[in-house]
């Protein structure tokens, strides 16, 4: 299947079309599918966040409460039983890049990139620039930013099982703006 779409050029460059001005660019099927497998990236990505708030609400601050408990509480150790939710994400993406990559780049790997792009969101916001598991000099600057860390704090200083706030990760709705 090949798309066409007129784009102006210099007219600088040489063309062989019937216009000076003028030539088309035909969209192939690579650049299709580029493009297809791009948008599925970001849709999966932007997704991904309903999952994750999902998630938070229902599974970790529910049933699975005992897995995410300790990520509520000071610990001295570098990892914590909550970092098996992060594992299973990290499967679950693995496998659909893998297996996409099997199946000859087929959506799957797609998927398995949008996953795999919210999770390293998530680990920076929340892992490197919220709970400083990595040391870095590293102060928040942009007003999207400090309201998503200050959601999380929020969420650290009223969350408990079976109950809780501000369950995003990447997102944190504009009442929890930081007044300067």
């Amino acid at each position: 299947m090949i798309f066409t779409y007129p784009i102006k050029i210099s007219k600088y460059i040489k063309t062989f079309s019937t216009s000076k001005y003028w030539t088309m660019v035909s969209f192939t099927g690579f650049t299709a599918t580029f493009l297809l497998y791009a948008g599925v990236v970001l849709l999966t990505f932007l997704f991904m966040e309903f999952v994750a708030w999902f998630l938070h609400k229902y599974v970790m601050h529910g049933f699975g409460w005992f897995l995410h408990e300790d990520h509520h509480r000071y610990t001295k150790g570098h990892v914590e039983k909550n970092d098996v939710f992060g594992l299973i994400f990290s499967l679950i993406s693995f496998l659909l890049i893998f297996t996409g990559w099997l199946g000859g780049f087929d959506i799957r790997f797609a998927f398995g990139i949008g996953v795999m792009m919210y999770g390293l969101g998530y680990f920076l916001v929340h892992d490197v620039f919220f709970h400083r598991r990595i040391k870095i000099k590293y102060r928040p600057k942009s007003r999207y930013m400090k309201r998503v860390l200050h959601a999380h704090t929020v969420h650290h200083q009223k969350s408990k099982a079976h109950e809780g706030i501000c369950f995003g990760f990447l997102y944190a709705s504009k009442k929890y703006e930081v007044k300067e």
